[in-house]
């Protein structure tokens, strides 16, 4: 955990959110800034910076992830329709909190390419 990471503080409570999903290793929470009807934000609890900073030792945990969205999609009802799973890597793509997360966004056309 880092102290002053917000998502660290999410992930323990210590800041409230929306909590969609969690286990021991992950929570998934609503966005305050949705860019879709359905924008959820997945983080390990574990601080990871970045993907960048990911290490090998990390696969296991960011694959989760991954699944995770897949479950929660489903439990939207968003899955068959589609829906799009983002990572942004360092400032110059977007990330604006330095704890890896991965954006779940559905619930409208999602065009291409993005941003």
């Amino acid at each position: 955990m880092s102290a002053d990471c917000i998502f660290c503080k999410i992930a323990n409570k210590t800041i409230p959110a929306t909590i969609e999903y969690e286990d021991d290793e992950v929570v998934a929470f609503r966005d305050l800034n949705p860019q879709a009807p359905h924008h959820l934000l997945i983080v390990p609890r574990r601080h990871i910076e970045s993907l960048d900073t990911a290490a090998a030792g990390d696969a296991a945990l960011i694959g989760k992830c991954h699944l995770v969205a897949a479950e929660l999609a489903r439990r939207l009802g968003v899955a068959a329709e589609g829906y799009r799973v983002v990572t942004n890597t360092n400032r110059g793509a977007g990330q604006s909190v330095f704890h890896i997360h991965f954006h779940l966004l559905a619930g409208r056309p999602l065009t291409w390419p993005p941003g």
